[in-house]
């Protein structure tokens, strides 16, 4: 009886224990990781790290003035090859990021073409390659899917600019920023039910939350924007509308160059601040509705259309005007500017698209190597996409949910900073005791001298 009882006080805490690591590891994936997963994967990294770069080719022979040193002063008669040295190993609450410098003879490239059997090797879900500064990498491992339930970062880093927001979370746990600053216009391209509506809806209420001018153009009747009214300083539901929008916005852009002219500076945010305008970003939902032509009357507004959205594209980042444009397609089959277009919008989100020359248009001439990323988004898995830069890199980036009811609620809160421009001020959203109208288009639209 005496053996059964001990066998029971001991049992029953480690079936209890072994049982809440179990659930654990399903429903809260970063306690786990961090009692369990962590532990094991620095003792395995610890003990397998020289063997595993030798095998994954990340080692280079010896210099002269070592191998003499080991055969002469250590006596050894073999001289091994040399890894990248570890500087610093550091645990995360969803993985481990290792510090390394690269030997001569190593480049950033070599460790990432390596990736794929690091992770197999440490037993990890992704590894991912940075290079921090010349001759140093980091190792940025994951120990599980973060994607699979996205958890932004609790403890955010001091963000890099005064027009950065966090929009999604890397696949390395990481928050995707959007900077305006450093990217100034964007294209986010995806499938019905891909995750495109809520990835603008993190952006935007992200947004709603800055000192900055929120612009909508809607041309579905603004079913998508149309909540977002509070917070709009201008709203266009209809390419008649949006054609005079757009002509508004270039006149702001234009008496923006003449205060830059003044004042002698090239960008507005060296204007003194006392003096400089306030920012602003045009959100187009569903562009291919800007292109779209019945009549030659049509057809005229279109390339009206099209010309000031290029002239905003190569101009208006000096005077702090951004574009952000969404929409399913945009390639060259939209008309006649799309291409010009889309080569001024360097900042690029690729959701689940139909084809892959969707995906094409979206990463192909900026980051080849991202296509086959898109193509390979599983249906069941809105929100993923994949994020590209003018420089070549990628990473795979998913938003958290966040309803549309969400985000007015958020747009409402804020509306005492929506600024009031007095060039669109004939485009501000009408607003019944502080909720937007109905979903008829409301807006009081300015005559467009160009289809008048």
């Amino acid at each position: 009886m005496t053996d059964v009882a001990t066998l029971w006080e001991v049992g029953l805490p480690l079936a209890g224990a072994a049982g809440g690591l179990g659930y654990a590891k399903v429903r809260a994936p970063r306690v786990f990781w961090s009692l369990v997963g962590l532990p094991v994967t620095r003792v395995r990294f610890a003990v397998t790290y020289h063997a595993t770069m030798d095998v994954c080719g990340l080692t280079v022979q010896p210099s002269r003035l070592r191998a003499f040193v080991v055969r002469n002063v250590a006596r050894r008669p073999d001289v091994q090859p040399v890894p990248p040295k570890i500087r610093r190993v550091r645990g995360t609450s969803t993985g481990m990021r290792v510090t390394l410098r690269l030997p001569a003879g190593l480049e950033p490239a070599d460790v990432m073409a390596a990736s794929e059997r690091l992770r197999h090797a440490w037993g990890v879900h992704s590894v991912n390659v940075v290079e921090t500064k010349p001759g140093f990498v980091e190792l940025r491992m994951t120990g599980y899917d973060v994607l699979n339930r996205v958890r932004m970062p609790r403890s955010r880093r001091r963000l890099p600019g005064p027009m950065a927001v966090p929009v999604a979370l890397r696949e390395d746990g990481s928050a995707f920023v959007r900077d305006y600053l450093k990217v100034p216009h964007a294209l986010t391209l995806g499938a019905n039910q891909s995750g495109k509506s809520m990835y603008q809806r993190n952006l935007i209420a992200q947004l709603a939350r800055l000192d900055v001018a929120l612009v909508g153009i809607d041309c579905k009747r603004g079913v998508e924007q149309r909540g977002y009214a509070p917070r709009l300083s201008a709203f266009a539901t209809s390419p008649d509308e949006a054609s005079g929008l757009l002509d508004a916005l270039v006149g702001e852009m234009e008496d923006r160059f003449s205060l830059l002219s003044d004042h002698g500076v090239a960008d507005v945010w060296a204007l003194p601040e006392d003096v400089r305008p306030v920012p602003v970003v045009v959100l187009v939902d569903e562009v291919a509705e800007l292109f779209l032509v019945a009549t030659k009357k049509d057809e005229e507004r279109r390339d009206r259309m099209v010309t000031q959205l290029i002239r905003l594209g190569q101009l208006a980042r000096a005077a702090g005007i951004y574009l952000e444009v969404c929409g399913q397609r945009f390639g060259s089959d939209l008309g006649r500017g799309a291409t010009t277009l889309r080569a001024q919008l360097t900042g690029r989100v690729v959701h689940r698209v139909n084809d892959k020359q969707t995906a094409d248009m979206g990463l192909g001439d900026i980051a080849p190597d991202a296509v086959v990323a898109v193509t390979s988004i599983p249906p069941d898995r809105p929100g993923v996409a994949v994020a590209g830069d003018s420089s070549g890199g990628w990473s795979r980036i998913r938003t958290p949910e966040l309803s549309a009811a969400e985000v007015a609620d958020i747009c409402t809160a804020h509306a005492d900073l929506t600024p009031d421009l007095p060039v669109l001020a004939a485009y501000r959203p009408v607003l019944l005791d502080g909720i937007s109208a109905d979903p008829a288009p409301v807006p009081l639209v300015k005559p467009n001298p160009a289809t008048a």
